[in-house]
């Protein structure tokens, strides 16, 4: 009998011990277990492309969304747009409200999915909006878990909206023509981490590619204009102060050192016709310097060109030619500089950041003046050395279509 008392003990402590392991399996698995309950299905998300932010007259601000169509997909909307046997792949709905969360609430009842951020590559501030301070909106889009912060921001010529409306010809939607356009470097490219970063450093000064919509074409509808990067919004802390035009934004860019597609087309001193090249390497220098209390920044730049097209009849196989269109090329270049410069110091915005590049070499002097920095910004000297040299010259050697007796020498 003993033994049997025994017996039962041991079974009774063994299923003990196997409630303890599952009672102990179960807590560890809940919390696993319990992330699936709250999940929201792809198919009940409204996937956002782009947004686009308005100053309205009775100081409200209008938040204008592109939202993607999932069903264009299987109606064939990525073989063409509108009016080309396809149809629309985006939508666009706005709400007006006192601020950005505001207006976000009032656009939610408007859509019957719930709306989701983490997909928006594209922002665009509008243009009254940019004037009177984007400070509110940024802290928006930071704050929040979803957008990006690599999504590119942009500044519209007039309202943000009609370009998140417009139908473009080649992309399914607008807000990939701008995005893919700044990809390309034919302006800034900004994104919301930069502009912060512009905004919270040193000089307090920020640059954003600016935007405007092109009209459509003879014959087509008012929606096909297609929105394209015209120039530089100039900010002053969180405020458009002016603007920058192509010319002065492609200098900026060779200052920043983020020029990369580009042609330089050029006229020759006393020869008729022109000559564009094709820089194929750039390397930018920037060096702060204080010499006897006077504030002076170096810009030392080497790059090198191809030729791409030549319109003239000189023989660049010539060295005497060679470095006759070296030196106008070095001109060309030092000119766009300077008209960059001098649009920046004219404004007192340091949107080249030389403003952290002095606090980084004499820390001591930078504190000193902080609070004028935009003062001696503005009447600080500028040495520009350009070194440009032309190192290929295409297949052919000699101008294509002319005879020995028309080609010439400089």
């Amino acid at each position: 009998m003993k033994h049997g008392s025994d017996r039962q003990k041991e079974l009774e402590k063994g299923r003990k011990h196997r409630f303890k392991k599952m009672v102990i399996l179960l807590i560890v698995m809940t919390p696993i277990m319990s992330g699936c309950w709250d999940r929201v299905e792809i198919n009940d998300l409204a996937i956002v492309t782009a947004a686009a932010i308005d100053k309205k007259d009775n100081d409200q601000i209008e938040l204008s969304i592109q939202v993607f169509i999932p069903k264009s997909l299987s109606s064939g909307g990525g073989q063409g747009g509108p009016g080309q046997g396809g149809v629309n792949t985006t939508l666009v709905r706005s709400a007006i409200g006192s601020n950005i969360s505001d207006a976000l609430s009032k656009l939610q009842s408007k859509i019957p999915r719930k709306i989701f951020w983490g997909q928006c590559k594209v922002f665009i501030f509008g243009e009254k909006l940019a004037k009177e301070g984007i400070q509110e909106q940024l802290d928006f889009l930071l704050r929040h878990p979803q957008p990006r912060e690599r999504a590119n921001v942009f500044v519209s010529k007039g309202k943000g909206k009609p370009i998140l409306e417009s139908v473009p010809p080649l992309e399914n939607y607008s807000g990939e023509v701008i995005r893919e356009l700044s990809d390309l470097h034919i302006g800034m490219l900004v994104t919301l981490q930069n502009l912060d970063e512009m905004l919270t450093g040193k000089p307090r000064a920020a640059a954003i590619p600016l935007v405007k919509l092109l009209s459509p074409e003879k014959g087509q509808k008012k929606l096909q204009g297609i929105p394209y990067i015209v120039g530089t919004a100039v900010f002053k802390k969180d405020k458009m102060t002016g603007t920058m035009t192509e010319k002065e934004t492609r200098g900026l860019l060779w200052l920043r050192d983020e020029m990369e597609s580009y042609t330089v087309t050029l006229n020759p001193k006393g020869v008729k016709g022109e000559i564009s090249l094709n820089p194929v390497s750039a390397k930018v220098k920037i060096i702060p310097q204080i010499i006897n209390d006077k504030w002076k920044v170096l810009v030392k730049i080497d790059t090198e060109g191809a030729v791409i097209q030549n319109g003239t009849n000189l023989n660049l196989s010539s060295l005497k030619s060679l470095k006759a269109v070296e030196q106008d090329f070095q001109k060309d270049i030092e000119k766009r500089l300077e008209m960059a410069f001098l649009n920046t110091q004219e404004k007192k915005a340091d949107i080249l950041g030389l403003g952290n590049e002095f606090y980084r070499k004499y820390p001591k002097q930078f504190n000193k003046i902080e609070n004028n920095w935009d003062e001696i910004f503005g009447e600080m000297e500028v040495e520009i050395d350009v070194a440009a040299h032309i190192r290929r010259q295409g297949y052919i050697n000699k101008p294509a279509g002319l005879s020995e007796e028309e080609v010439k020498d400089k």
